[in-house]
Formats: C-alpha cells, sequence, structure tokens
C-alpha cells in the first residue's frame, strides 16, 4: 500500500540562541524566562530547550513525555536527531519539567499522542538546528552553505573534506537568524527513523540502576501509608492512635483530606513501621452511602439502562422501518466488567514542602496537572512549585490522576518535612480508579434476502468520573464521539444508530488503556460475526463487504474505509485464514478476526487463533496484528508496544475482573486479580503497512481488538459464542 509522503510543519518557528556558548532552540523567549534564567545572553529566543549543544559537543535533547515502558526516550531522540544529522553517542537525554521554560509544550503523556503529537515539532527542531550550524561552519570557512552538510554531528565541506563539530561552531551558529521554514529531510535519507535501536535506557533497567517514583531518596525523608476507608466515600470520624504511636519509628499521625478519598497517615522513618503503625491504628468510619453497593446490583442497573433513557448519538438512515420489517432480528448484549490498572509500581510520590515552594518528585503521565494543582492547594505561585518525573513502573492511563500527590503535600506540610506517600498493593487495587464496567446491547434487523438493513449498538456504562459530573446530553457524547466503538463504527450500513446510557455509579473510573474502544469493539466485532454466521457468509469477506464505500467523516474523525480494508485484507493473508486449520490432539481449533480505526487514525486488524480441550480450557495459540500507522519510528520499540498491549488485552479475557460487595473491591492482589502469565502467552507476529506519512499513536491500538478476535476464535472452533468476559466454557465445552 503506497502512502504519500507529507511534511507535518508547525505554525511555530524552533528559535536559536546562545546557552552557556552554546546552542539552544526553542520558542522565543520571553522577558518572565529570561529573568527566571539569567545566564543566558539576550540572543536566545525561546523557553523550551528541546535540544542544546555545548561547546564540547555533548548534545542535550530535553524529553517532553513521560517514560514508562513505552521507549519515548529512545524514539522521540531519534526524530530530532535523524533531522539534526546529530552523533547518537553524543546524546544525553534530560527529563523536562512543567514551569515557564516549559510554558505552551505538552508534558502530559496519554492517547498514544507522545510521537504523534511531537512529530512535526522535533522535526523542525532538528532541521531548524542543522541548518544554523551549516551556515556557521559555512561562514567559518567563507564558502557557500550549499557546499557543507551534516553528518554524524559534524558539518563537512564537501570539496575540501574539512570538518568541524557541531560544538566547534555552536557558538556562532546561535548568532544566525532562524530559518523561516527549514528544509525536512526526505525519508530516504532518514538515519535512525524506521531503524530498530536499542532502548537507551534499557541497560540501567535490566541493571536495577534506573531510578523510579520508589527509588527516590531526598535527605530528611519520612515515610507515610495512609489508612484508607473500608467503604466507597466513607469518611473517618475519630482513631485511637496510641498503639501506633507506641511503634519505635512511628513520628506522626496525620489527617489527610485530599486526594481521592479521605483517610488517616501514619508517618515513620521507614516504610515498614509506617505499615506496623497503620495495622495498629483504630479508625472510625461513618456511615457511607454506598455501604450496599455490589457488582450483582450495578449489573442489573446496566441491564436496565439498555432498555430506558439513552442518548441517540448518531443516527443514519431509517432503522425503525427496518426493524418492523426484518425477516431475521438478531439482539445479543456483551458485558465487559470493572478493571484494574495494576501497574507494578504502586502510587508513590515524594513530596517536600518548604517555606518558599514546594519540590515533588512524582511517576506521573501529568506532570502540568501537579505543576498548577498544587500551586492552587498551596496558594503559591506555580514557578514555586518543581516537579520532577522519574520513571513510571506502568501508567496505563492511571497515573493520568494525580490523586496521591496532593496526599504527599498535605502530609510534608503538615509534619514540616519531606515524605514519601506510598500507595501498597493493597491500597492500589482497592482504592485507585477502575475502567467503567459496560453492557452493549446490539441489534441486527436482515430482510428476506440475508441483506443486513440496520444495525443499533447501544452501550450503558458511567462517564469516567474523573471528568467530572456526567453529560447528559445527547449532543455533547457524540461531540465526545461516545460510546467509543459505537459512534465511529467504520461499516458501512443502511441504517445505522449509536446510543448510550449514564449509569451513576460510586466506583472511580479513570481512563484504562485504550478508554472506552475495548468494551464496545468486543461487542461490535463479535457482532459483526454473530450476522455473518446468521446469513452464511465468511466474517472476512463479510467485513470487507461491509467496507466497501468511501471515506466518512464522524464529527471530527475521518475514516478511510479503503485502508481499513486493505488492512483486514493482509491480516487474513498474513494469518492464513483460508488454511484449514489443525485437528486431532483432543483439541478443538478456530480462527477469529476483529478491527478497528482508532480515533479516524491509526487502523489495525488482529487474527486470533485458539483451541479448546475437552473440560473447555482455552488456550490463545497465535495473534497475528496487521497496523497501518504511518511512519514506524523505532520498530523495536513499536513491536514492544504492540504486543504489551495484546497481553493487557488478554488478561481480562482470561482473567477475573474486578468485583465488589459490601461498598469495597473485593480483589486486594495479583493473588486474586489476575494478569496474563507467561505460559499463556501466544505466539504473535507484528506486521505493519509501509508508510513514510506522519506518525499515529500505537501504544493502546493493539487492546481493543484482543477481546473479539479470541472471542469469534472461540465461536469458530465451539459454536458456543461468549459474550461476556473472562471467557469461560463449562466443562462439556
Amino acid at each position: 500500500m503506497e502512502n504519500k509522503v507529507t511534511m507535518d510543519r508547525r505554525s511555530f518557528l524552533i528559535a536559536g540562541g546562545t546557552a552557556v556558548s552554546g546552542l539552544l532552540l526553542a520558542f522565543d523567549l520571553p522577558p518572565a524566562v529570561r529573568a527566571a534564567m539569567p545566564e543566558l545572553p539576550k540572543t536566545v529566543f525561546a523557553p523550551n530547550a528541546f535540544l542544546n549543544i555545548s561547546p564540547d559537543n555533548e548534545i542535550t535533547v530535553w524529553v517532553t513525555r513521560s517514560e514508562m515502558g513505552q521507549g519515548v526516550r529512545t524514539s522521540l531522540p531519534m526524530i530530532l536527531a535523524d533531522e539534526l544529522e546529530a552523533d547518537w553517542s553524543r546524546i544525553v537525554l534530560k527529563q523536562a519539567s512543567p514551569g515557564v521554560v516549559f510554558k505552551g509544550i505538552r508534558l502530559r503523556t496519554s492517547g498514544s499522542g507522545s510521537i504523534a503529537g511531537s512529530w512535526g515539532q522535533l522535526r523542525t527542531a532538528g532541521a531548524s538546528a542543522r541548518e544554523m550550524l551549516v551556515s556557521a561552519a559555512a561562514g567559518k570557512w567563507k564558502v557557500s552553505p550549499s557546499t557543507c552538510r551534516a553528518e554524524g554531528g559534524r558539518i563537512l565541506h564537501v570539496p575540501t573534506g574539512r570538518r568541524v563539530t557541531f560544538g566547534d561552531v555552536a557558538d556562532s551558529a546561535s548568532k544566525l537568524p532562524i530559518p523561516e521554514k527549514p528544509t525536512l529531510k526526505d525519508p530516504k535519507d532518514y538515519k535512525f527513523i524506521g531503524r530498530p535501536m536499542k532502548r537507551v535506557d534499557g541497560k540501567e533497567i535490566v541493571c536495577g540502576k534506573a531510578v523510579y517514583g520508589l527509588d527516590v531518596k531526598i535527605p530528611g525523608m519520612r515515610y507515610a501509608v495512609v489508612a484508607r476507608p473500608p467503604v466507597l466515600g466513607a469518611k473517618p470520624l475519630k482513631w485511637a492512635d496510641a498503639k501506633a504511636k507506641a511503634i519505635k519509628g512511628v513520628v506522626s499521625i496525620v489527617p489527610v483530606t485530599t486526594g481521592l478519598s479521605q483517610g488517616v497517615a501514619i508517618v515513620a522513618e521507614n516504610l515498614w513501621t509506617a505499615i506496623k503503625g497503620r495495622d495498629a491504628l483504630t479508625v472510625t468510619w461513618d456511615e457511607s452511602k454506598n455501604k450496599d453497593f455490589s457488582s450483582a446490583n450495578f449489573k442489573e442497573q446496566l441491564i436496565s439502562a439498555l432498555a430506558g433513557e439513552k442518548y441517540v448519538t448518531r443516527n443514519e438512515g431509517d432503522a425503525a422501518t427496518a426493524f418492523e420489517t426484518a425477516a431475521l432480528k438478531l439482539d445479543a448484549t456483551y458485558e465487559y466488567p470493572h478493571q484494574a490498572h495494576a501497574p507494578l509500581e504502586t502510587m508513590n510520590c515524594v513530596a517536600h514542602v518548604y517555606k518558599d515552594g514546594c519540590e515533588i518528585w512524582s511517576s506521573t503521565q501529568a506532570p502540568e496537572s501537579i505543576h498548577q494543582d498544587i500551586a492552587k492547594m498551596l496558594e503559591i505561585d506555580p514557578e514555586k512549585v518543581k516537579v520532577n518525573v522519574p520513571l513510571l513502573g506502568g501508567g496505563f492511563g492511571r497515573r493520568l490522576q494525580i490523586d496521591y500527590v496532593p496526599e504527599a503535600v498535605e502530609v510534608s506540610k503538615a509534619i514540616g518535612a519531606p515524605v514519601q506517600i506510598v500507595w501498597t498493593r493493597a491500597d492500589d487495587m482497592k482504592h485507585g480508579f477502575f475502567h467503567s464496567w459496560t453492557m452493549c446491547r446490539m441489534q441486527a434487523a436482515i430482510d428476506q434476502n440475508k441483506r443486513l438493513t440496520a444495525l443499533k449498538h447501544s452501550t450503558a456504562s458511567s462517564d469516567l468520573s474523573v471528568l467530572g459530573p456526567p453529560t447528559l446530553d445527547a449532543q455533547k457524547y457524540a461531540e465526545g464521539l461516545v460510546p467509543w466503538g459505537g459512534y465511529d463504527s467504520p461499516y458501512v450500513y443502511a441504517s445505522y444508530q449509536s446510543i448510550y446510557a449514564h449509569v451513576d455509579s460510586p466506583v472511580p473510573t479513570g481512563p484504562w488503556r485504550a478508554v472506552g474502544y475495548p468494551q464496545n469493539v468486543f461487542a461490535r466485532e463479535c457482532f459483526v460475526d454473530e450476522i455473518a454466521n446468521a446469513i452464511g457468509k465468511d466474517p472476512v469477506a463479510f467485513r470487507v463487504e461491509l467496507l466497501d464505500g468511501p471515506p466518512v467523516t464522524l464529527g471530527r474523525l475521518t475514516i478511510d474505509r479503503a485502508v481499513l480494508r486493505k488492512v483486514v485484507e493482509v491480516a487474513a493473508e498474513k494469518a492464513e485464514w483460508s488454511k484449514p486449520l489443525r485437528k486431532g490432539d483432543r483439541r478443538r481449533w478456530g480462527r477469529g478476526i476483529a478491527c478497528n480505526v482508532y480515533h479516524g487514525a491509526t487502523v489495525c486488524a488482529q487474527v486470533a487463533e485458539v483451541s479448546v480441550g475437552e473440560k473447555g480450557d482455552i488456550k490463545i495459540e497465535r495473534i497475528v496484528f496487521v497496523v497501518d500507522c504511518g511512519q514506524v519510528i523505532n520498530p523495536l520499540g513499536f513491536i514492544g508496544q504492540v504486543e504489551s498491549g495484546i497481553v493487557w488485552g488478554l488478561s481480562p479475557v482470561l482473567h477475573d475482573p474486578i468485583t465488589f460487595k459490601n461498598g469495597q473491591a473485593e480483589q486486594s492482589s495479583f493473588a486474586d486479580f489476575n494478569v496474563l502469565r507467561m505460559d499463556q502467552m501466544p505466539k504473535v507476529e507484528v506486521h505493519w503497512i509501509p508508510s513514510t506519512s506522519r506518525p499515529w499513536g500505537i501504544g493502546e491500538q493493539s487492546v481493543p481488538p484482543v477481546a473479539p478476535a479470541v472471542g469469534n476464535a472461540v465461536f469458530n472452533a465451539t459454536g458456543k459464542r461468549l459474550r461476556s468476559l473472562p471467557f469461560r466454557l463449562n466443562e462439556k465445552g
């Protein structure tokens, strides 16, 4: 599949200037920044230093996204370094922090947007620097810049072979005019982009030298854990702390009124003592209105909501007439229950509140939120709040919430010393944010000629509580593309409706990897197979037929059906869809396919191959994943992202969810909330459509097709349709 080369040029210019006799590139520098950085000479233009080069030829690249295993500390510098023509061995990475220097630059890591959002920005930064360095060298030699070129961290004068390092001409380059439209590389000249590159921090991570949030230690630091409510929404009325205070090393007991829920913090000289102190603390809690909340009751509410008042967010054709005149009607309900984020590194934060400000060390996806919210909390200038971002031991959307940060700030302020708040595994599993429980009702109308004439996709769930009160407005839900995967279904239907129903829930809900797509794509893609089976069509051929149409614009999205059709066809080819399945070994084998377009950008298809034993045990044998996501930056990181997304999607397929009873989560560790184990990992094959167009996301995109591909494969193997996660077959299979 051919993709045209497109150059994404941002509306801003990357400015240049000197920094301690070096070269600094970023935005034009306002007076406030100059005051904050008095060591910079007047020729510096910008506060946001993506890149600076010292006279000793050290190249510093500032990473503007949080590293949580997705490889941005490698991929983002690759983009800039390629345009710069840098010597990779001379690059030093530094983590950007919010503040006046990085004002206007997104530091939030979410929505699979790190590369997509930085692509044009970093290319322009590198290209601008390269042209300035070339011009500086040409001026030094008194030759035309057209006779010079950058390569491997040096400037070469082609006719004479003379060379200088970037550092040799950095000071001169900083005094040159800023290129208004720097020439970006032709993709055929990429040196790093598209090549497999080992992670720059891989060795330190493997050797245990890398610093995560839990590794942060500062002088005088105390440790704290919080006694958290036994019921959602409960508040502490009083507590008996004599036994806790009697434990050697416990230094303070502090009420916590910030964060996700109220509680009581036990502060100690070390973490183990703080935990022992919490165990010895007796807290009396109020009687929360949520004490009777349970998963069983909530499920009934969701089912009722599917039949009650709902909001139509997309309405095409005449579905009512199609259903009235249908020769066959299909009606199925799919269920995707609560899930936990469960990152290996639990929530934690070091905060030091002092007289003139506050410094924070937080493994976070949202450093700007911390910067602004803590400034408001302490009623100080945001520039007096310093936020440091260590490595994240997993994020998956959980660390977009910063509830654990104000807890640490509140305790630090109360005790007058730096403190590290640590969530235990049980805290993290029972008291965090969860993936919204969702029920989807799918309805299809089929005429006497076995043609699909109408489809309804109804979703009942809770709005993400982190976003505030529910929308409860059809237009607003449509503007938000709700339900994701339903509103933006890519297929061509004669009549179609996407419908959403909100159900109030006391369970804190936040974005879980791929947010609203997994549950709706599960229902949509399995139901497409149900329709194909009902009318006697092959699932791949039926999808190709449903994708035979022009691009469609849905709200702010445009979906190119031809691209998705191509990806489906390639996935079927790579998975050997037409090849007979294995037989024998007393297991039944099946294949299933699912596909998706993620927010009108990344297009993917996934084929699962499964086997089912005599007692109904399901084993995922093979997954083939095909994607068109534009330019792939680092194939190694790209494949790792796809594989990790598949692991993420398989866990709820095979293992039990989070359930609630008596107002609290019943699970508390990986012993009762299982994730995929190594011996359950299938063979994974990753393919991508070659492209030099701008890159799109890949961090979340492989998650949504997992459950439906596996579900469809199980049906193919057994003839049994599984519509609820996790997948369970009875002993007779």
